[in-house]
């Protein structure tokens, strides 16, 4: 039997993963983080103290058995480290790279108490990517039910709940606005975080699970969610349309020549190949001196692709300090590392004009930090006639999106305030039949907590269906009770779909 391992006993340090050195990356789209070799994913998984009671499971939005899986890495079981990982994860070399571990799995790590936390990302990225590499893909025998789903978008909200539908057994098709199947994934995260072959290797494996694809097809143009349940027959639609309609600031000047938002930035460089003009018919022309107004990750993914796209100063503006900055932390530290330059507490008033219709330079006003805003974060207060000019050719805005308004524009669902589709405790919109989850539904959050709507509101159009759930573990009517019709529970009975003429 295993000695029981202890703070004391297990390596010290966070095992480092390898990079591409910061002058060397900024001159291509190759991918920054090299991932671990095999001796290096031993050592990190030999860190984990596996918790009997693991804070880090509940950490994770789809609930991965995380000490389950690194266990398998320490056997030299790699495939059945997948088999874990691939339980609740579909996408585990997506999400080992572009999750938030450290505020969510490895922020609650009992090791990160007194060393650094266990680095669970790295390790489900190796095993994902070995995944890849093997070839490996867990397809289960799938009988037919005869329902077919629907679903909007093939974003990571789309993909999870998918892969959950058709291994069911439900006829599922994807419909997707873009001419390839990702979402965000493929046009909002550049190259250098998350490759397009990996992308490619996942899709793949929903292709394999009897998933379609249509793409280049607009739902709400094309057809609307009314006709999918009506007309076209569908059992239940899941809507994953995200949140990828840009925002603005709304200040003079932001529509000059030289204005654009990061989204649309990204989506050219990523999607439409726009890095590799002319062999892709999608210019992008890159000015000299760029300013990002924003902190997120997609204002660092943004200020990164101008760098490598030729800009020869990129700058980023915030109106709030470093602390408060939402990006990841290792982002940060990629775009300090690579050159960007920083300017805290500022904030853009004005967008200046070159007397020919383009951009020449912002009007800026420094911020002091007041009380807490509703998010926790203290809100920026402007500092009276502390205003500045900045010289800029282009300015990219990084400040948010908006709900996707087609979906809300040419249906009768329902929506909040803001916006976005409103739904209940199970997902289910005000419309029968369709759900709804992801950005479209709480504004723009991370992979694996759209990952992980798809997959609860997989859950929801199962029962809402009849369908038997296996991932439901008590399913039993309590001893002695009448539920019960030739020994089978109730809520276990299937129902026809008629239609009144």
């Amino acid at each position: 039997m295993a000695k029981k391992k202890t703070i004391r006993t297990i390596p010290q340090e966070r095992t480092p993963m390898r990079e591409q050195g910061p002058g060397e990356r900024v001159r291509n789209f190759g991918e920054v983080a090299c991932g671990y070799r095999l001796e290096e994913a031993l050592r990190e998984a030999d860190r984990c103290l596996l918790c009997p009671d693991p804070a880090c499971v509940e950490g994770c939005p789809v609930s991965i058995n995380i000490p389950g899986f690194i266990r398998k890495i320490s056997e030299k079981d790699f495939r059945g480290a997948y088999d874990v990982i691939s339980a609740a994860n579909f996408l585990p070399a997506i999400c080992g790279r572009v999750c938030p571990q450290e505020s969510q799995c490895e922020g609650v790590c009992p090791v990160g108490e007194t060393l650094e936390p266990v680095a669970i990302g790295r390790l489900e990225r190796w095993v994902g990517d070995l995944a890849i590499t093997e070839g490996w893909a867990n397809i289960p025998y799938i009988e037919s039910n005869g329902f077919r789903i629907g679903i909007v978008g093939s974003g990571p909200a789309g993909m999870a709940c998918a892969a959950d539908m058709a291994k069911a057994g439900c006829e599922v098709t994807v419909y997707e606005a873009f001419h390839q199947p990702g979402g965000v994934l493929r046009y909002g995260i550049p190259d250098f975080r998350l490759p397009n072959e990996v992308i490619d290797a996942e899709v793949e494996r929903l292709r394999r699970l009897g998933v379609k694809f249509e793409c280049n097809t607009v739902v709400g143009r094309l057809f609307t969610i009314e006709q999918m349940v009506d007309e076209m027959g569908y059992s239940a639609v899941f809507i994953g349309t995200g949140a990828g309609y840009p925002k603005l600031m709304g200040i003079p000047g932001d529509s000059l020549n030289g204005v654009l938002s990061a989204n649309e930035l990204l989506t050219r460089c990523n999607l439409m190949h726009a890095r590799e003009f002319p062999a892709y018919d999608t210019p992008l022309p890159i000015g000299r001196r760029i300013a990002v107004i924003g902190a997120g990750n997609t204002a660092m993914d943004a200020m990164r692709v101008c760098l490598r796209l030729g800009a020869e100063k990129v700058h980023c503006l915030y109106r709030r300090t470093k602390a408060e900055c939402p990006a990841r932390a290792e982002e940060i530290h990629h775009a300090e590392q690579e050159g960007i330059e920083f300017h805290w507490l500022a904030n853009p008033v004005e967008v200046l004009d070159d007397g020919k219709g383009n951009v020449r330079g912002m009007r800026c006003i420094r911020n002091e930090l007041g009380a807490p805003d509703g998010s926790g974060r203290r809100s920026p207060v402007p500092v009276t006639g502390s205003e500045f000019e900045f010289a800029t050719d282009m300015v990219v805005f990084a400040i948010g999106t908006n709900a996707n308004p087609v979906i809300g524009q040419t249906s009768k669902l329902r929506l909040d305030k803001r916006g976005y589709l409103e739904v209940d405790a199970t997902l289910a919109t005000s419309m029968a039949g369709v759900f709804a989850g992801g950005d479209i539904v709480t504004g723009a959050a991370t992979v694996i907590e759209a990952m992980g709507a798809g997959r609860r509101a997989a859950r929801a159009m199962k029962a809402y269906l009849g369908i038997r759930d296996a991932d439901v573990a008590d399913f039993t009517t309590p001893a002695g009770s009448a539920a019960k019709l030739f020994g089978i529970d109730l809520r276990e009975r299937n129902f026809a779909r008629i239609r009144i003429a």
